[in-house]
């Protein structure tokens, strides 16, 4: 860590700075647009005050939907979007289902239309906010308020391609790093000081324990997302080692990294989001008391929906089947395993093993500042606050092997050229 340190402030790497200085900037343009409020409101008549569940968004947000900004979504509805367009791809829509297969031209079409959809979603999710959060206003002032919402969340999807473009990793994700960053201080006070004034001179103790579980969240999320299966393959007519080094392939025991911690936790804030526009008390107690993530049932559905879109996202990026076929197009093969069929239901069945405990250790890691916060009666915005370090472990790691890799091959290119002028000489 420390060598790609000195690697990025070498002369020769000035690119690469201006890569990092660039994501910087963006992401300071996002944190000051989540200062800036709605035109129109009044902020002291906002009833964001207490959002429950609708936490996790303004957590992800940086705070921004609590003071009703004009980022106020986030990229939430764009994550929703993802969802509804990934489920459609199993043969759910036709259409998509065969885009899906057509290769990278399938999924620059898949992904503009899940851009489309983000966007109508985003004007639906910020009238239904409007009318929930803001009191004695128009149809004309809602759908006023939702178009500034929606302005904000196309924005922030627009600086999130130009992150991955022109920065250092994936921009959607480090939009949402950045904002769960913000909200961690605040998080941590509030804490602090409930730890002290509610328990006294147990406090301390508790708030040291709280600290521990999210210490122990940290290096879960690094062990899992670092550990790896390596399968031995032989190509024929070749040794099966270069230069003392085997060939191989490496399964990740968690290859969703914590893409289904977002997916679950976004589809269950999606109910919390009509509690205020449909205002009928039967609906929010039952919401209350059963899909919120400090009641029994709600958590029993977001470990449930976890291990599922782990399984789910796990499956839509390693394709068995496209595996086997690349194998045998290469002339490779796994040792002891026949070429074809029984190589693919093998593959299947490392996958379908790792996923498992992968999935189940991700829930584990994802429950355990929930469970914390039930035991510990913490407001929900601690708890959810728990989910968003595992996320900003899990991006930060991802951004981090980014920079590695363009680092190593910076290093790879500059060796071959000092190479051949030696050769020259």
């Amino acid at each position: 860590m420390f060598a790609n340190l000195k690697q990025i402030f070498n002369s020769k790497n000035k690119d690469i700075r201006k890569k990092i200085l660039f994501t910087l900037f963006v992401l300071f343009i996002f944190k000051l647009g989540t200062t800036i409020i709605v035109p129109g409101i009044n902020k002291y008549e906002l009833g964001t005050h207490n959002l429950g569940f609708l936490e996790l968004i303004n957590v992800m947000g940086g705070g921004a939907l609590e003071r009703f900004s004009i980022f106020g979504l986030g990229v939430m509805p764009y994550i929703t979007a993802s969802i509804v367009i990934q489920l459609a791809q199993m043969d759910i829509i036709p259409y998509l289902a065969e885009l899906a297969k057509e290769g990278h031209t399938g999924r620059v079409k898949i992904n503009k239309i899940t851009r489309v959809l983000g966007i109508i979603l985003a004007f639906i999710q910020g009238y239904i906010m409007s009318f929930a959060f803001i009191k004695n206003g128009t149809v004309l002032d809602y759908m006023q308020f939702a178009t500034v919402l929606t302005a904000g969340t196309s924005f922030l999807l627009w600086m999130g391609d130009q992150i991955t473009a022109k920065g250092i990793g994936n921009g959607i994700s480090l939009i949402i790093m950045a904002g769960i960053i913000a909200s961690v201080p605040t998080m941590f006070m509030q804490t602090w000081e409930i730890f002290t004034e509610d328990y006294s001179s147990l406090g301390i103790l508790f708030f040291v324990l709280f600290v521990i579980i999210y210490l122990l969240i940290v290096i879960g999320i690094i062990f899992e997302q670092s550990a790896e299966k390596r399968i031995p393959i032989q190509y024929a007519n070749k040794s099966t080692s270069y230069l003392g080094k085997q060939n191989y392939i490496p399964f990740k025991l968690n290859s969703a990294g914590v893409i289904p911690v977002i997916f679950a936790s976004s589809l269950l804030s999606i109910p919390a989001m009509f509690v205020g526009m449909i205002n009928n008390s039967k609906y929010e107690e039952f919401i209350t008391n059963y899909v919120a993530l400090d009641t029994v049932t709600g958590f029993i559905m977001y470990f449930i929906l976890i291990i599922l879109f782990t399984y789910f996202y796990t499956f839509v990026q390693l394709k068995p089947k496209e595996m086997t076929e690349n194998l045998q197009k290469n002339g490779g093969y796994i040792p002891g395993i026949r070429p074809g069929e029984e190589t693919e239901n093998y593959i299947k069945t490392i996958i379908y093993r790792l996923t498992f405990v992968g999935s189940l250790s991700l829930a584990f890691i994802a429950g355990l500042p929930i469970v914390f916060s039930m035991v510990s009666k913490l407001p929900a915005n601690i708890s959810i606050g728990g989910t968003g370090i595992l996320i900003v472990v899990g991006v930060a790691l991802e951004t981090y092997k980014s920079l590695d890799s363009q680092l190593s091959s910076r290093m790879y290119t500059s060796t071959r050229k000092r190479g051949r002028r030696r050769w020259k000489v």
